[in-house]
């Protein structure tokens, strides 16, 4: 099996740029992703089940990985929620999966959103870790339009062993994430 793209041009060009311009000496100290989450709240789960079965569905035809389904912890009546309802759909990627779904996420799925401009710069947590937003699952090729039966967002996080939020931005722009000017 061939290493994914967006993995060799992190070993042959990412991590040797981000050695030199942040000076870092061990090569273990050079900043890499960790992991990649993908969240998919699904609200309109508590009335219908079926939706929690489509959503999963849709969501690992996207991560090549079968979501977790996340309950919820403590019943809120305002938003009519149970203990230990379905109201959501978690993936932690790691290694070659995570890799090519970063690979799709930047050259395929972003390109494709409406009205884009770039991704926000300002979505780091001050640890090294970047969060966006996707407000439909449509981006992504592997989702036919006629099979969807409603437009679903997902919370996507990077996890990175950067330091700081500098070092991260730097990471993730050497890798080709398209931030905003």
């Amino acid at each position: 099996m061939s290493l994914p793209p967006l993995k060799a041009k992190y070993a042959a060009e990412v991590a040797p740029a981000l050695k030199q311009r942040h000076g870092h000496g061990n090569v273990m100290s050079i900043p890499r992703v960790e992991k990649v989450v993908v969240n998919m709240g699904l609200g309109e789960a508590r009335e219908d089940s079926k939706v929690l079965e489509r959503a999963q569905k849709e969501l690992s035809q996207v991560v090549l990985q079968r979501p977790v389904i996340t309950r919820a912890k403590k019943s809120v009546s305002n938003f009519k929620i149970r203990m230990g309802m379905a109201i959501g759909l978690k993936v932690t990627l790691r290694g070659e999966r995570m890799w090519v779904f970063l690979d799709k996420l930047i050259n395929v799925a972003l390109p494709r959103v409406r009205d884009f401009r770039g991704v926000s710069s300002s979505s780091f947590d001050g640890r090294g870790n970047y969060s966006l937003g996707l407000k439909e699952q449509l981006v992504f090729p592997e989702i036919s339009y006629d099979q969807v039966d409603a437009v679903r967002g997902m919370d996507i996080t990077i996890v990175t062993t950067a330091k700081s939020d500098e070092e991260a931005k730097s990471l993730l722009t050497l890798l080709g994430m398209p931030f905003r000017k």
